[in-house]
């Protein structure tokens, strides 16, 4: 035998001996991999802005033009900003618009003696704004000051609502009866110096920190700190800071509309999920539960969090998003 002759034979009784006299040696089972899940598309967002009464009214926009539209509404003291990774979890299948008050992010900051900064004014402004890019019925996320804007577009125009997201943003008494809220209704009913000096610290960079660093589970490695940094550079803009101290006036007409927007939900009944951040100090979890009270199909999810849930739950709350919208709106 030639050596590699002897070399296969032996190779072959080694192979022999090594098995069980009682089996044959067992044939290597056929593996499948796990099906992963379909990944949702990358989706594009488009910055555009578009003039609303001579004013420049900035907008981030994704999705399909055709799809079921998703109207977002930022809150105090930040701007669309805060919907920068909510908008390509939602765009896949909705058509996902966050534009920027007047006076806020990237839009026009008029001056006070050519425009009035109040929320009557703003949500006039939004409601043009929906008109002139095509929204003929929307479901609104509102947050903060969104509530009070959007409400007031629900109410005038309740046809055009498809559904309502509500994180952290009031439409009842018990979710201003909270110290942080003693100063504003101070200065709601007397506007003077003295009133308005207790609010001005608030648009300082300390308070603006600490909108995003209380209440948080771990906001050293959650929260992004660019948020704060970008929320104050806007307010320190010259007149900006009047502009916030003329808007937290006006916070003190809200208030008073907060019965017909009750009313609202009650004869119209808007599909409704509310995620709200239950460690906020600002709009604490006892104004989520009253919704329930005109709405008792809403949807309540309190999470352990802080104002700006978005910011450390953000794919939780696209989850929910993505589940209540799919079994709420149509194409």
């Amino acid at each position: 035998m030639t050596p590699i002759h002897i070399l296969s034979a032996g190779l072959a009784l080694a192979a022999t001996l090594l098995l069980p006299v009682h089996a044959a040696a067992p044939a290597a089972p056929a593996t499948t991999p796990a099906a992963k899940p379909p990944a949702r598309p990358v989706a594009t967002v488009n910055y555009r802005t578009v003039d609303i009464d001579g004013v420049k009214v900035f907008y981030r926009e994704a999705g399909p033009r055709d799809a079921p539209a998703i109207l977002l509404l930022h809150g105090f003291p930040t701007s669309s900003h805060m919907f920068r990774e909510l908008i390509p979890r939602l765009a896949d299948r909705y058509r996902v618009i966050a534009p920027d008050y007047p006076g806020y992010g990237q839009s026009g900051q008029p001056p006070m003696e050519r425009f009035k900064y109040s929320f009557d004014n703003l949500a006039s402004v939004i409601d043009k704004f929906t008109v002139k890019v095509g929204l003929g019925r929307y479901a609104m996320y509102v947050m903060d000051y969104g509530a009070p804007i959007g409400y007031r577009l629900a109410a005038a125009h309740p046809e055009r609502i498809s559904a309502i997201v509500v994180q952290n943003g009031n439409a009842y008494d018990e979710g201003l009866d909270n110290p942080f809220w003693a100063p504003a209704k101070d200065y709601w009913r007397n506007k003077t110096d003295a009133n308005a000096a207790k609010l001005r610290p608030l648009f300082e960079f300390e308070a603006t920190r600490w909108q995003y660093s209380e209440g948080y589970r771990q906001p050293a490695t959650h929260v992004s700190p660019d948020s704060a940094v970008l929320d104050q550079a806007y307010m320190d803009r010259p007149g900006n800071k009047a502009i916030q101290l003329e808007m937290f006036y006006s916070y003190g007409t809200n208030p008073p509309l907060y019965p017909a927007w009750q009313a609202y939900f009650r004869k119209h009944q808007p599909p409704m999920l509310i995620v709200w951040g239950k460690n906020d100090k600002i709009f604490p979890a006892q104004g989520a539960a009253p919704y329930l009270r005109d709405l008792p199909k809403a949807e309540l999810h309190l999470l352990d969090t802080g104002h700006f849930a978005l910011e450390e739950d953000g794919e939780q709350i696209a989850r929910l998003m993505r589940d209540f919208l799919g079994r709420t709106l149509k194409r």
